[in-house]
């Protein structure tokens, strides 16, 4: 009896894993808004087997996402560990758009497409103390200019997901060369002054929504 209780459990956690890795799939390539239909299809199960596992479209989100967030870590863990303080600023913001390139459904979160969970905005808000320790120390090495500050990669962040939702298919990697010409203008013998202030936290938030 135990052994025939066993294998509902174990079949009911294959095809939670199968939709979990489909929904990566399906979500990385065709956004946050693709059909459930099309992520049950790429699992091999019905579509209520689909909802019986995730009865919110937010709850398959929130299952999907831990993985990209280690990704984003693991930027994190390279910038800082890098000799070079500018590179390793470098290293993370290439990183960071290069995952958003290759996932649209990471696109979509970041540009906050859907409303997000309150697991992945407490990971926002982490990555964005890491955020402020990398700019920190490019600045100290003098290399990045000082009035940069790390509000200003939030407005940065929705506008190259717009650039790299709207390229992705015809030129992927334009995204490159849009950032390119931004980092150039962050190195510190580039700066001028700017006729705005950075976003204060009250207006961070707002514009958070």
């Amino acid at each position: 009896m135990a052994a025939q209780s066993r294998a509902p459990r174990a079949d009911a956690a294959r095809n939670r894993d199968k939709l979990v890795a489909a929904g990566a799939a399906v979500f990385g390539q065709r956004g946050l808004d693709a059909p459930l239909e099309e992520v049950a299809r790429r699992a091999g199960v019905s579509i209520g087997t689909l909802y019986n596992h995730f009865p919110a479209r937010q709850d398959l989100f929130d299952a999907i996402f831990p993985a990209r967030l280690a990704a984003l870590d693991e930027i994190v863990e390279r910038s800082l560990a890098d000799p070079d303080p500018w590179h390793g600023f470098v290293v993370y913001i290439e990183g960071f758009f290069a995952l958003q390139a290759e996932d649209r459904g990471l696109t979509d979160t970041l540009a906050r497409r859907f409303p997000m969970s309150a697991e992945l905005d407490a990971a926002c808000h982490r990555g964005f103390a890491d955020l402020a320790r990398i700019i920190a120390r490019a600045k100290e090495a003098g290399a990045l200019r000082p009035d940069f500050e790390p509000p200003d990669v939030v407005t940065l962040i929705w506008a190259m997901s717009q650039v790299i939702r709207e390229s992705m298919d015809a030129a992927p990697d334009a995204w490159r060369r849009c950032l390119g010409f931004f980092l150039d203008g962050l190195r510190a013998e580039a700066a001028h002054p700017l006729p705005v202030q950075a976003l204060t936290p009250d207006q961070l938030a707002r514009f958070l929504g």
